[in-house]
C-alpha cells in the first residue's frame, strides 16, 4: 500500500447547519489531505446558502439535503451512502490532520473487535489541547491486550473513526436524543455487543470552535440527554443516584430547569425503551462516572 498517497478505506462524514464559512474552511482542509477521502456532507436545512456554496466550490463532495434539521441523525443518513470499511466523523468546525485517517484505518485493520478510535483534539488557532483529551488519556477502564491505548466508554463524534459495520449494527445515533452527548448511548450499545472503543494519541483532529453556537441551548440538550441515557441504560439504583447527583451539581438556573422539564416530559418513551445494561458494563459506566466528576471538560455551564 502507498503510505503517502490516496487511501480508499475511509469516508469522512460532516454534518452542518447554518455554518457556511466554517464548513467551507473544513472542506478545504479535507480536500488537501493526502488520503484523499471521499467526503459526504449532510446539510440540515441551512438557510445561509450552505448547500449552494458546497455544490459550487466542492463538486466532488457528496451533498445530502434532507430538508429539515436532523441533528446527529444527519450522520446516520450519510453513513447509508458509505461503501468504505471505516467512517470518520467530522464537525463543520473540525478537520483531520494529514496522515491521521490512514493511521486510524491501520489501527482498525489490525484489531478486529475495535469499533472506534478517538483522536487527540487540538484547539485552534492557539494550538492547545482540548481539556477533554486529559479525560480520554486517563480513562480508568481496562481493555484487552493489544488495544493500542486507553479503553473508552464513549467517543467524540467530531474526532472519531468508526468501523462502518459496527456503527450500523449499533443502530447509529438515536433520533430521540437528536443532538448533545448523543454518542454515549451508541457507545454503550456497541460495548454491549462486544466491541471496544479506544483513544489513540497518535491521531489528531483540529477544532476551531464556531462562534455560531448557542452554548446555553447546548447545555440544555446535554443535561437532558444525560438524564435520558441514564434512565435508558443504567440499572435502577445507579440511575436514581446519578439523577440525584445531577440535581445537586448542575447550576440551577432557567437552562437547567428547562433541561429537567424536557427530560421529564420524555419519560414515557424512555421507559418504553428502557433496557438496563448487565453488571459488567454497569461497572464500566460507574467507573467512568466517578472519573468524570473531576474533569474540567464536564462542567455544565453555558
Amino acid at each position: 500500500m502507498n503510505r503517502t498517497g490516496p487511501d480508499d478505506r475511509t469516508t469522512v462524514v460532516v454534518t452542518t447547519h447554518n455554518r457556511r464559512a466554517e464548513l467551507l474552511r473544513t472542506l478545504g482542509m479535507l480536500r488537501r489531505l493526502p488520503e484523499r477521502p471521499r467526503v459526504i456532507v449532510t446539510d440540515s436545512a441551512s438557510t445561509d446558502g450552505t448547500a449552494a456554496a458546497v455544490a459550487r466550490d466542492f463538486p466532488e463532495v457528496g451533498l445530502l439535503r434532507p430538508g429539515r434539521n436532523l441533528g446527529a441523525v444527519g450522520r446516520n443518513l450519510a453513513v447509508r451512502q458509505v461503501t468504505t470499511p471505516y467512517v470518520a466523523f467530522c464537525d463543520d468546525d473540525t478537520w483531520w490532520e494529514p496522515g491521521s485517517l490512514r493511521r486510524a484505518a491501520d489501527l482498525l485493520d489490525a484489531r478486529t473487535r475495535l469499533a472506534a478510535v478517538t483522536a487527540r483534539i487540538v484547539v485552534e488557532p492557539v494550538g492547545t489541547e482540548d481539556p477533554v483529551v486529559r479525560e480520554l488519556r486517563e480513562s480508568p477502564l481496562p481493555g484487552p491486550g493489544g488495544l493500542l491505548g486507553p479503553a473508552l466508554g464513549s467517543f467524540l463524534a467530531g474526532a472519531t473513526v468508526l468501523r462502518t459495520g459496527a456503527f450500523r449494527a449499533g443502530g447509529g445515533f438515536h433520533p430521540g436524543l437528536w443532538l448533545g452527548g448523543e454518542e454515549e448511548l451508541l457507545a454503550c450499545d456497541l460495548q454491549r455487543q462486544g466491541w471496544w472503543l479506544a483513544y489513540a494519541e497518535e491521531l489528531t483532529v483540529h477544532h476551531h470552535a464556531s462562534r455560531l453556537r448557542d452554548s446555553t441551548a447546548r447545555r440544555v440538550l446535554g443535561i437532558r440527554n444525560t438524564l435520558w441515557f441514564t434512565w435508558l441504560r443504567r440499572p435502577l439504583l445507579p440511575a436514581l443516584r446519578r439523577t440525584g447527583r445531577l440535581m445537586r451539581t448542575v447550576p440551577w438556573d432557567a437552562a437547567s430547569a428547562r433541561a429537567f422539564a424536557q427530560a421529564t416530559a420524555g419519560l414515557p418513551w424512555v421507559l418504553r425503551r428502557r433496557d438496563p445494561v448487565p453488571p459488567d458494563l454497569e461497572d464500566r459506566l460507574a467507573a467512568l462516572e466517578r472519573a468524570r466528576r473531576t474533569s474540567p471538560a464536564r462542567r455544565c455551564v453555558g
